[in-house]
């Protein structure tokens, strides 16, 4: 029986119609990762229109993330069955679609839909932008791409607060969804006009519904005890026992049905490898550490310190500047430098971040603020392609697939733990703080007495209106106390994960990044 030829890569693209693609496809992607942050600092807003808690209103992150993460290892399977170009643009097409129905949400429960929608559709657009990007290049400028694509992932989700917050004050918070109607469509117009005729052979693989229908199950479970947790006091409430279980017990069959499948959803045996199991334990850990950060600092702001949508998300965008700046030269310097020491620098400059984080106080200035996010953007550019090449190094081509949907689910699915867990020790430690600074504020406190007396006479206040803004006081006190302890706590994280980069085997950039490019070719 004759058999098929092999499938021919395309050649690499040349002059404008490389840069047009480069441009549409980087375009896809920063829409894509934006949407990751850019509902960060509307979180107060969003929950004010739709009448809940701040606390209820984070799913909008997390929901997204949870869903994202989910749909990311199904980007295999689905280019085989599909086409690689085909499912892009679809992914892209179909992230408008639930975007516009974010805009239109009357409710959280509705808005909550939309958002697992869009995260759903956008997990195969990361990697396969990666892969069509690394497929538009000569192999020997693959690590020039990746530090394209690189630059593209690390912007979005830094410049998405600033971006959100502009769009929130200035207009409503619908419109952080509504703007990537545009941009998707201009992007998806682009690239099916360049790449439908550069499209990826199909074949008809089968699917692991078991491992899928696990995946799902444990990823869903945690995630909604992580958020629940604390609003049901965590295990005394049998909701939180239910959910804790479900998810052990759904993971620990994941983990053997997938280990023992000839098709898995996930391919765990990857993690056999030193170099894939250290990058990949490294990259989550400090990604999830790194957004729990950029999600609290924008709540802070605006909760305690009067900041507004704008100005919170004007704080944060300054960690881009560095970022755009170096990543060139990591991509230029990536092929000649271990990528370890890269990587431990990065893990150094983020602790020394938190670190600095850690001493606010109620009168910080602006410029205090804005001065280590600054600087964040240093490692910020020292962090994902280093990483990236330590975890593909000494794979075979047909392994990267799996094994940049593996890293790209793990990391993007310690994002949505990271949220939570930041929020709910957060929320935690900020008791703790009030309960030790209220210990002592008794009827038969002088201190306190004579608070009450020269705070009256001070601003003409009765006795319960004095104690409200006591209270308030000690509140705000207790939420910063909180917030110093998570950035220190983050701050000895990063030192304390450095060791997992150290447990890979040295590997050249250049031939992890070949290897990459071979891949997508």
């Amino acid at each position: 029986m004759a058999t098929s030829p092999p499938f021919a890569p395309p050649p690499p693209l040349k002059g404008g119609t490389l840069v047009l693609a480069t441009i549409a496809v980087s375009l896809a992607v920063f829409m894509n990762v934006l949407d990751t942050s850019i509902a960060n600092v509307a979180i107060p807003t969003i929950s004010g229109n739709l009448g809940v808690s701040i606390d209820e209103g984070t799913w909008v992150i997390t929901s997204f993330a949870a869903a994202n993460a989910i749909s990311i290892p199904l980007t295999g399977w689905l280019t085989q069955r599909i086409g690689q170009v085909r499912l892009f643009v679809t992914s892209i097409l179909l992230f408008i679609v639930a975007s516009w129905l974010c805009g239109l949400a009357p409710t959280l429960p509705i808005l909550l839909a939309a958002r697992v929608m869009q995260g759903l559709v956008a997990g195969p657009m990361v990697p396969l932008s990666q892969s069509i990007l690394l497929g538009s290049y000569p192999k020997t400028k693959a690590t020039f791409a990746l530090a394209l694509w690189s630059m593209t992932a690390v912007v979005a989700p830094v410049a998405g607060p600033a971006l959100g917050g502009w769009i929130t004050t200035n207009y409503s918070w619908p419109w952080i969804f509504y703007i990537n109607i545009p941009v998707g469509l201009l992007a998806a117009g682009i690239t099916w006009s360049i790449y439908r005729t550069r499209e990826t052979p199909t074949h008809k693989l089968p699917i692991d519904k078991v491992g899928l229908a696990l995946l799902v199950t444990w990823v869903a479970t945690l995630q909604i005890m992580l958020d629940k947790g604390k609003d049901l006091d965590w295990f005394a409430s049998p909701v939180i026992v239910a959910l804790g279980l479900i998810a052990a017990v759904s993971f620990c069959y994941f983990v053997v049905w997938e280990l023992n499948n000839a098709h898995p959803v996930v391919d765990l045996r990857l993690f056999k490898r030193r170099n894939f199991a250290g990058g990949t334990l490294a990259i989550s850990i400090a990604y999830g550490v790194f957004f729990g950060g950029l999600v609290l600092l924008p709540q802070w702001m605006q909760q305690y310190l009067g900041y507004r949508s704008i100005d919170s998300g004007l704080v944060t965008a300054p960690i881009g500047i560095f970022a755009v700046i170096m990543m060139p030269f990591v991509g230029k310097y990536l092929p000649v430098i271990d990528p370890r020491k890269m990587a431990t620098v990065a893990f150094v400059g983020f602790a020394l971040v938190f670190f600095m984080r850690s001493g606010y106080n109620l009168d910080v200035d602006r410029w205090t603020l804005i001065y280590p996010t600054l600087l964040q953007g240093i490692p910020m550019s020292l962090f994902f392609v280093p990483l990236t090449a330590v975890i593909l190094s000494g794979l075979p081509p047909d392994k990267i697939p799996a094994a940049a949907g593996l890293s790209n689910f793990a990391r993007v699915f310690c994002g949505a733990v990271g949220t939570s867990v930041a929020t709910t020790m957060w929320d935690h430690r900020t008791i703790v703080h009030h309960a030790q600074l209220t210990e002592h504020a008794t009827v038969y406190s002088p201190w306190l007495q004579e608070t009450i007396r020269g705070t009256s006479q001070a601003l003409n206040l009765d006795q319960g209106q004095t104690l409200g803004l006591i209270e308030r006081t000690l509140n705000a006190q207790a939420a910063m106390l909180g917030l110093n302890d998570i950035f220190w706590a983050s701050s000895i994280i990063f030192l304390a994960i450095i060791p997992l980069i150290w447990i890979t085997k040295p590997a050249r950039a250049s031939k992890a990044s070949a290897e990459a490019a071979a891949a997508a070719h």
